[in-house]
């Protein structure tokens, strides 16, 4: 949820400002900050922001962008300072996590005004108008604070928006793409979704049986299941933001007609022929509400999906979990306690499909968790009610 919050400052004309502290992220406003414009060296602008002082920029919008890269070059070289040897990948995880929040902070802490029209009253900025509008809604009375951060982000979203993501498992020609909306996990990973595509379909969903989609995203799922022959998808997500994303991507692929969706937490009522979740794959707690789509404190969802299974699958239906395994390489979970919580569900696995994932990290030795990133495999779980006699 964006931090509302306000800030008051005196610009370098000795006038007055207020402007809503907004943060996507959920960090709270500064409470120290200083006037900051194109004659103010890098130097002097780390040392500001590690003592936690925060810069209002009142320069040229392309310097603070430099500026910034610079601050990151000069977080990065900084030696990290490790409590010990990260000589286990689940400690070398925490490590990395906490050294990856530390650079948000400080690179967080170059701040740019944003004006009531959601204009960037600074010389030689863009136009992120409609970017804005995308995530804030229409332009109001009040101007805002943003760390500039931030801003790219959301400007970056909004490209991606507009050009979209190619799957290639939602078949061949222009209508293939799904357009993520900020906020949104988009679907860059495409081995999972391919594994929709291959998986067989359960007999089961012959006719006009239904299917659900727990946790629905930019909807791409349930479009899968829509071309595939699914009559009936009920789609569920806590997240208005992904239910706008859904319908409009669902619309646009011309299947909005055989998806319903709902807000709601996991499973909606009845049962289904087919049932399926892509949940967070990683036990962790995420730093921001963007980051509730990787990271799943506890499991929450994953345990959530495989205690209600049962109750929600017709007889000789099927739940697909799509699941990745670098939780087990990292050591935040094991298989053992997978194949518990799902015998513990009254559930059998009747197949499971795996797929090696193709993005840059894979194949990145430099990446601080390269080591489980290169064992790391994508599986899609078909499980099915447990046989009365426990075979």
């Amino acid at each position: 949820m964006t931090d509302i919050s306000s800030v008051s400052w005196t610009d370098a004309s000795g006038q007055p400002q207020l402007a809503r502290w907004r943060s996507e992220a959920g960090v709270p406003a500064p409470t120290k900050w200083t006037l900051a414009d194109d004659t103010l060296n890098a130097n002097t602008a780390y040392r500001l922001v590690c003592e936690g002082t925060a810069l209002i920029w009142q320069g040229d919008f392309q310097n603070a962008r430099q500026l910034l890269q610079a601050l990151a070059r000069r977080v990065d070289r900084k030696p990290r300072k490790l409590k010990a040897p990260a000589t286990q990948l689940a400690e070398a995880f925490h490590q990395h996590r906490q050294g990856q929040a530390q650079r948000a902070r400080l690179l967080g802490m170059l701040l740019v005004p944003v004006a009531a029209d959601r204009s960037v009253p600074l010389r030689r900025a863009p136009d992120v108008r409609q970017a804005l509008a995308e995530v804030w809604g229409p332009a109001d009375a009040q101007p805002s604070l943003v760390t500039l951060r931030e801003l790219q982000g959301l400007v970056g979203a909004h490209e991606w928006r507009k050009k979209g993501v190619e799957i290639p498992a939602l078949g061949k020609g222009p209508n293939n793409r799904i357009h993520p909306h900020y906020g949104v996990f988009s679907p860059v990973r495409g081995e999972y979704v391919d594994l929709v595509r291959q998986a067989p379909w359960p007999a089961a969903m012959a006719g006009d049986a239904v299917a659900f989609d727990i946790g629905v995203g930019t909807g791409v799922l349930s479009a899968l299941l829509a071309r595939r022959g699914a009559r009936q998808v009920l789609a569920t997500d806590q997240d208005p933001r992904a239910l706008a994303c859904a319908e409009a991507n669902l619309r646009q692929l011309g299947v909005a007609n055989a998806v319903r969706l709902l807000q709601q937490d996991l499973f909606p009522g009845g049962q289904a022929a087919l049932v399926l979740c892509n949940p967070p794959w990683l036990p962790a707690r995420p730093s921001s509400p963007i980051e509730h789509a990787v990271y799943d404190p506890d499991s929450r969802m994953l345990r959530g999906f495989l205690a209600g299974l049962a109750s929600h699958l017709m007889a000789q239906g099927e739940g697909w979990l799509i699941l990745s395994d670098l939780a087990e390489h990292l050591g935040l979970r094991t298989r053992e306690q997978l194949m518990g919580w799902i015998q513990e569900a009254g559930l059998q696995v009747l197949g499971r499909l795996d797929a090696r994932p193709q993005h840059p990290k894979a194949s990145d030795a430099n990446d601080p968790l390269h080591r489980a990133r290169a064992a790391e495999v994508t599986s899609l779980w078909r499980l099915g009610h447990a046989s009365p006699s426990g075979v």
